[in-house]
C-alpha cells in the first residue's frame, strides 16, 4: 500500500495541484489559498481510480460497513472506484451519492443508492478545508436512517479546521495525503529540477 500511495501522491502533485506564493485561489467557502487541488483530475483517471479504490478500500474492509459514498461530485468517483475495488476483492460494498439538493421528479431523494435504514456507512470526500461538503453528506445519509461509522478524505488542506469539524460529528476519520505530504514532493522537485 505504501508505492500506491506513494504514486497516488506524485499524481495530485503533477495533475491536481498548484500553488502560489501570494493567495490566489478562491475556495469554494469563499476565502483565497495559496494551494488549490483538483481532485477530479486524479480520481477520474485510470490510474489514480485504482490507487484511490485501493487505498480506500484497505483503510475501510475490516469495519464490514454496507455502502461508501459521498456529496456529488467530488466523492463521487472515490466511491465508485472503492466500491468497484470491493467488489474484486470480494468483499462487496455499494456505492451511493449524495446530491446537493432533492431533486423535483420520482422520488425525492438525498442518497441515491441501494441502502436500507440502519445500514453502516463510510462518508468520503476528495478536498476537506472547512469540512462542509463532508458535514453535509452526513446529515443526509442521518436523515435517510443510515449510520455513518467513518469519513474517508483523499486531502486534507490542513485549512480551516475542516478535519477537527468531521470529528465533532464521525470522530473515526482518516486521510489518505496531506497539503504538508504535497508542499514536501513539491519542495523535494524544484529541488530537483535545479
Amino acid at each position: 500500500m505504501e508505492k500506491m500511495k506513494e504514486r497516488l501522491k506524485e499524481l495530485i502533485w503533477k495533475h491536481a495541484f498548484q500553488y502560489s506564493e501570494a493567495p490566489a485561489f478562491k475556495l469554494a467557502h469563499g476565502g483565497v489559498s495559496r494551494f488549490y487541488f483538483n481532485c477530479k483530475k486524479v480520481t477520474l483517471d485510470p490510474e489514480g481510480l485504482y490507487l484511490v479504490g485501493h487505498l480506500v478500500l484497505d483503510r475501510v474492509k475490516d469495519l464490514r460497513v454496507k455502502g461508501i459514498g459521498g456529496l456529488t461530485l467530488g466523492a463521487d468517483p472515490i466511491a465508485a472506484a472503492t466500491a468497484y475495488t470491493s467488489w474484486a476483492q470480494g468483499c462487496p460494498l455499494q456505492a451511493f451519492v449524495v446530491r446537493k439538493k432533492e431533486k423535483d421528479h420520482g422520488v425525492a431523494a438525498l442518497v441515491e443508492g441501494r441502502l436500507e435504514e440502519g445500514d453502516e456507512v463510510v462518508v468520503v470526500d476528495d478536498v476537506v478545508t472547512t469540512g462542509g461538503s463532508t458535514l453535509r453528506a452526513v446529515e443526509a445519509c442521518r436523515q435517510a436512517g443510515l449510520r455513518v461509522v467513518k469519513a474517508v478524505v483523499l486531502v486534507d488542506r490542513q485549512e480551516m479546521d475542516g478535519l477537527e469539524n468531521i470529528r465533532r460529528e464521525v470522530p473515526d476519520v482518516e486521510v489518505l495525503v496531506s497539503r504538508d505530504e504535497i508542499m514536501e514532493l513539491h519542495r523535494n522537485m524544484k529541488t530537483v529540477s535545479l
